[in-house]
């Protein structure tokens, strides 16, 4: 129990949308201020979407990212995690860009193509703010989320290799360990692996204790002791699995992406809100929190200095 956890906070995502929660940032300064505030709260990762300031709008555009990477950098040490997920409307060039001009630690890299079903949140009754969001989420019926063989060569090649970005590899089924496997046989991926298993969400794992202790005997089949994992509950599931993680030698992600609560029916007020419930539980389990001098050290990450922002 001597190690130290890292703490991954996302801060705004592309899934839910700004009817959702008054609290979600949108415009570069808030997106700026909530990740600032979650470093200071304990966070040593910052994962990170970007939004059209107008209309929240999910938004692959560098110059976005671009009005709020400096500010962080500038006001915390936290490493910055890019995106490659992006959005639905986004083709897999389009997710990528933000993350190849700005040369960030790390980057989110989705091991696996897979339905994506958003659909279900049209369930509850909303004065929407735009007209695009009710659309965007009864399109996710029929959306197909891409990230086949080739895209994951290209990103590799065009971010691993060119920028020296490391991955969280984020698998939302078990199979998508066995792709990971494959890359790594193929000597394109190289340890140390920080897997992010992402559950519950509809077209993949559900999100259930059985699910993540298959994830992770399965993870530790194929990669021993190379490897470690964190873990993303969506939704509700949030914090118990986080806790599970926790408590199982993981690490833990938390943030508005994934959820929008603090509790049941109290929505978080920021991501920090999610930072410091979740540091309460790790303290609970005698557990050091991960400084990002640690999550770099773990992680075999470049530095801060050697990004371009």
């Amino acid at each position: 129990m001597n190690r130290k956890v890292i703490i991954t906070c996302a801060i705004t995502g592309s899934v839910h949308t700004p009817s959702m929660s008054p609290h979600l940032p949108i415009t570069p300064d808030d997106i700026a201020k909530q990740a600032i505030d979650a470093a200071n709260a304990g966070a040593s990762i910052l994962h990170l979407h970007a939004r059209d300031p107008k209309t929240g709008f999910p938004s692959p555009d560098p110059d976005l990212f671009l009005e709020f990477l400096p500010k962080i950098k500038a006001e915390t040490d936290a490493v910055i995690n890019i995106s490659t997920g992006g959005g639905m409307t986004m083709t897999v060039k389009d997710r990528i860009r933000a993350a190849s001009i700005a040369a960030p630690e790390m980057a989110s890299l989705n091991m696996g193509t897979m339905n994506f079903g958003l659909f279900p949140a049209l369930a509850v009754d909303r004065d929407w703010q735009h007209d695009w969001e009710p659309e965007f989420l009864e399109n996710s019926r029929d959306f197909v989320f891409k990230n086949t063989f080739a895209d994951i060569e290209t990103i590799l090649a065009d971010l691993g290799e060119a920028n020296g970005t490391r991955f969280e590899f984020e698998c939302y089924d078990v199979g998508h360990l066995y792709t990971l496997a494959h890359f790594v046989e193929r000597g394109l991926i190289k340890g140390p692996l920080f897997i992010q298993f992402v559950m519950g969400i509809l077209g993949g794992i559900g999100a259930d204790p059985d699910n993540l202790a298959h994830l992770k005997r399965t993870a530790d089949k194929l990669f021993g002791d190379q490897y470690q994992f964190s873990v993303l509950g969506a939704g509700r599931h949030q914090m118990p699995l986080a806790s599970m993680a926790a408590a199982m030698g993981g690490n833990v992600r938390v943030g508005l992406e994934d959820n929008l609560y603090l509790r049941k029916g109290e929505l978080a007020p920021d991501n920090a809100s999610q930072v410091r419930k979740i540091r309460e539980v790790l303290d609970g389990l005698s557990l050091e929190i991960a400084t990002p001098i640690d999550a770099r050290a773990q992680l075999g990450l470049k530095g801060g200095d050697k990004v371009a922002f």
